[in-house]
């Protein structure tokens, strides 16, 4: 019977990180926050565009094309997250995920109430706006969008 072995080797990375020229993970990171950030501009632009896009989407004119109008402001919500989400800007994540989670759980098939969509979209416009010490009010935009989405939620449900 043969043993085959291999021999443990020390990982590229480790060798890289232990020598000299290597640097420490604390450097690292605050090396990707400093680069993070030369893209804040970029990401709040995104952000406004996806915020106006989700007021700007046409109400459904029929069953005909509420999909694609339901799928066009999934698209911009999940926009908005993405941009959102690098620079810590949670409660715009939030807001357009409750968004995203209820467009992504109801039927297709079943009527839509597009009133949460402007609705969500003016809460975002509304969050983008508020100065970041405006906590309360933040918290309160937040809840009364949660209770939104759970109410939809338990009528289809």
């Amino acid at each position: 019977m043969s043993v085959i072995t291999h021999p443990v080797r020390k990982s590229n990375l480790a060798t890289m990180i232990g020598s000299a020229g290597g640097i420490s993970v604390g450097t690292a990171l605050a090396r990707a926050r400093a680069n993070l950030e030369t893209m804040r501009e970029q990401a709040l632009t995104v952000i406004d565009a996806s915020i106006t896009a989700l007021e700007t989407v046409p109400a459904p004119t029929g069953p005909e094309d509420m999909s694609a109008r339901r799928e066009q402001a999934y698209r911009e919500a999940t926009s908005l997250i993405d941009a959102a989400g690098p620079f810590e800007l949670f409660d715009l994540c939030r807001a357009a995920a409750g968004l995203c989670d209820l467009i992504g759980a109801l039927d297709p098939e079943q009527p839509f109430d597009w009133r949460i969509v402007t609705v969500h979209a003016r809460s975002l416009r509304l969050l983008q706006t508020l100065p970041p010490e405006a906590a309360p009010e933040r918290a309160h935009i937040l809840e009364s969008l949660n209770e939104v989405v759970q109410r939809k939620l338990a009528q289809t449900g």
